[in-house]
């Protein structure tokens, strides 16, 4: 099979992070998909949670995403103007904050609140993916700073979490697929998982036929080794730094 971008079925197109991006935020990150671009940044509200954690002990994690007006072949207009935030945004935000409160004891992080931005300024597919992957970095960082300051006393983070989109392209399974595959595929699906290879979130869709288990074992198999791939260009950039924090750090009193 030939494929839009000259990739193989089971080759992610070209991925960069740029960790501190954005110096002004405790955390940052631009995530490069091949023409997917996406700055993700981690902001630290302390002393503050929605009100149904408030005397919890616990803190939160809440993302915003959103997508700049040509960020995409068409103007799209902001969703501020608009006096309203559209289904797909609130369903992607939600996605994202999902994705990385599964991999952290809230606990360890007190009442507070980590705000995560994902502004598409590029989009060709996967945006959303890309958004969870960049997330990442970003929260990791927020959450170094924190520790750093003294603000909180344990290093909260589990796990490692990754996102990649697979799809049945012309009849044959692919990962992580531009926006013209997306168009045309025949199932669509969104994966998010840990490093450990434990799922958090599968969104999956047939959108010309049906598919079968068999072709799910193949879409899920692929999108694990898309994973695999992803956290090992996590660990390049944030590695060394997890690896420290995550012995159970703890301040000197």
């Amino acid at each position: 099979m030939e494929r839009i971008d000259s990739k193989k079925p089971d080759e992610l197109r070209k991925v960069n992070i740029t960790r501190n991006y954005i110096p002004h935020a405790e955390g940052s990150a631009l995530i490069e998909f091949g023409n997917t671009k996406v700055i993700c940044t981690a902001t630290v509200e302390t002393n503050k949670v929605p009100m149904f954690l408030r005397g919890s002990g616990q803190g939160w994690i809440t993302a915003e995403y959103s997508m700049l007006p040509r960020s995409t072949t068409i103007r799209s207009p902001r969703e501020s103007m608009m006096g309203r935030v559209g289904g797909r945004t609130h369903e992607i935000q939600r996605l994202i904050g999902r994705s990385l409160r599964s991999v952290v004891n809230r606990e360890a992080l007190g009442e507070l609140t980590i705000w995560i931005d994902a502004d598409v300024i590029q989009a060709d597919g996967g945006t959303r993916t890309a958004a969870i992957t960049g997330s990442f970095i970003a929260l990791f960082d927020a959450v170094k700073y924190l520790i750093e300051e003294g603000k909180i006393k344990e290093f909260p983070i589990n796990d490692y979490v990754s996102a990649i989109s697979v799809g049945i392209v012309d009849g044959e399974p692919c990962l992580d697929l531009c926006f013209e595959e997306d168009v045309d595929a025949q199932v669509d699906m969104n994966i998010v998982m840990t490093g450990l290879g434990e799922f958090i979130e599968v969104q999956g869709t047939a959108e010309s036929h049906p598919f079968t288990r068999d072709e799910l074992d193949k879409l899920l198999a692929l999108a694990k080794k898309g994973i695999n791939e992803l956290i090992k260009i996590q660990k390049s950039i944030i590695g060394k730094d997890f690896d420290k924090l995550s012995k159970k750090f703890k301040f000197e009193k």
